[in-house]
């Protein structure tokens, strides 16, 4: 997923990536400091050019919530913070072992659905969301939506109650399944869209298969609105509109939705109702704004998935 919406165009400074950083460095693992979701080992998933933000033994209940709510200790560098505000459209992305109403981290202690709601309302309240995008992948995913109450949120499991969410394919080589059906489909879906797709959180929804994926994904959207009306890249893409006008025009910056045209803009004129910005080299206008800042939380606790 990481390197999914990357390629989409979402920033590593728009991404709080969480790995337990155990899978790596398992004994079991054939291939030390590599981490493959397919067998034929296509693309190391670590390799270089990977910015994990809390690994190991800093993936806990307690700094999950904190990256979500916005409550971090002083010292903790903007890089490892949520730095999202109510234009912000976030993704949440969680995958690894979990069960009705919880998900397990590292085997030690358990974030559950109650948890999720109340952080997320924290986020409402504080006005750190726009809109939010909840994915789960792990068995019984669905039920880690049951208590959510705040508004403008979808979530997504990939397996109801009493379902297990199983793996796509095994590498016999270290004897495990490597990536969970749910999310192998979901990132074929990604690989068909660009940043400037038409594609909707409904299409989305509606191209699921669960004869493929092996579970029946649950979608919770009585909190959101129509999802039809919702592009698939409001949450998995980046895009900003950017025109460079020539060095010989005067160097103003224009910011805001009231630009409509740039042709009209003469020397240092501008009407009153526009906010402007002296630059003293050369001259940016960002028109309509029509890019919704994304940001992703993803929180991969396992990528071999034991159920085959």
């Amino acid at each position: 997923m990481y390197r999914a919406i990357r390629k989409l165009g979402i920033p590593d400074s728009n991404i709080i990536l969480m790995l337990p950083d155990d899978i790596a460095c398992n004994t079991r693992n054939k291939y030390p400091g590599s981490v493959y979701a397919h067998k034929d080992h296509r693309l190391d998933l670590y390799g270089e050019r990977v910015e994990v933000d809390y690994r190991g033994y800093e993936v806990t209940v307690e700094n999950f919530l904190r990256v979500l709510t916005g409550r971090h200790t002083e010292d903790t560098p903007a890089s490892r913070r949520l730095l999202s505000d109510e234009n912000s459209n976030v993704l949440l992305y969680l995958t690894g072992h979990g069960g009705d109403e919880f998900l397990k981290f590292q085997d030690t202690e358990e974030l559950n659905s109650q948890d999720i709601a109340d952080a997320i309302e924290h986020m409402r309240v504080k006005k750190r969301y726009n809109k939010m995008l909840f994915i789960s992948d792990t068995c019984q995913a669905a039920t880690l939506a049951n208590r959510l109450y705040s508004p403008d949120v979808l979530a997504i499991g990939s397996s109801l109650k009493g379902q297990n969410s199983y793996s796509h394919h095994t590498d016999r080589e270290i004897g495990v399944g490597v990536i969970e059906g749910f999310t192998h489909f979901t990132l074929n879906a990604l690989s068909d869209i660009d940043s400037n797709s038409n594609s909707t959180l409904a299409d989305f929804i509606d191209s699921f298969d669960k004869k493929q994926i092996k579970s029946t994904p649950g979608v919770r959207d009585d909190l959101f609105g129509d999802l039809s009306e919702t592009l698939l890249t409001d949450f998995f893409a980046g895009n900003i509109k950017v025109d460079v006008l020539p060095p010989d025009v005067k160097h103003e910056l224009v910011v805001g939705e009231s630009v409509d045209k740039i042709d009209d803009i003469e020397n240092d004129k501008v009407q009153e109702d526009k906010t402007t910005v002296k630059e003293t080299k050369e001259m940016h206008i960002l028109d309509n704004l029509n890019y919704s800042h994304i940001f992703a939380l993803l929180f991969i606790l396992s990528l071999i998935i034991h159920h085959l």
